[in-house]
């Protein structure tokens, strides 16, 4: 056991989880996550904002992006109660066609997606992407906010976050560091 409040190496490190291309990668400094302003699919304007005591996947994605097409029903599962305690936020990075949007999640089979658009940046800003609270390192990437409302970690490409190792990453950030 270690003194005070340190803690082993090994409790600080979630449990590694990776795709064919990309792998779960931890974001130090830590950085809380501001109310989101976005359009919801009835373009009409929301503030969001993960909730505390709850592990959030926020999904930047777009509809030129092919592996968006296999992400997105991933997101849909999760979203429907694949794993307890978890919010998904799905935000649309290429545009503000609702219309658009809407028929990409119809066409793919998402079309009740808890799913916004971005028209203000606020989550990702083109015009300026190091102003950007989401950086976009590849589309689409997903990040986990833990439950005190910091980043804490991303994976770009399509992520199967209901596969064992998904769960196991999730469920270190419900129970683990950060908390």
């Amino acid at each position: 056991m270690l003194p005070g409040n340190a803690r082993s190496t090994a409790s600080r490190w979630p449990p590694v989880f990776e795709t064919a291309r990309s792998q779960f990668t931890i974001v130090e400094p830590r950085e809380k996550v501001p109310p989101l302003r976005l359009k919801d699919l009835d373009n009409r304007e929301v503030v969001i904002k993960p909730k505390l005591g709850r592990v959030t996947l926020v999904n930047l994605w777009a509809t030129w992006c092919a592996a968006c097409r296999i992400d997105l029903p991933l997101m849909g599962k999760l979203e429907r109660g694949g794993v307890a305690g978890l919010d998904v936020i799905a935000i649309c990075t290429d545009g503000n066609d609702v219309n658009k949007v809407k028929n990409y999640l119809q066409d793919i089979g998402e079309p009740n997606l808890n799913c916004f658009t971005d028209p203000y940046g606020s989550a990702t800003d083109v015009r300026d992407p190091s102003a950007s609270k989401f950086k976009v390192y590849g589309m689409p990437i997903t990040y986990l906010i833990g439950k005190t409302g910091y980043i804490e970690g991303f994976i770009t490409g399509a992520a199967d976050w209901l596969s064992p190792a998904g769960i196991r990453t999730v469920r270190f950030y419900q129970d683990g560091p950060g908390n």
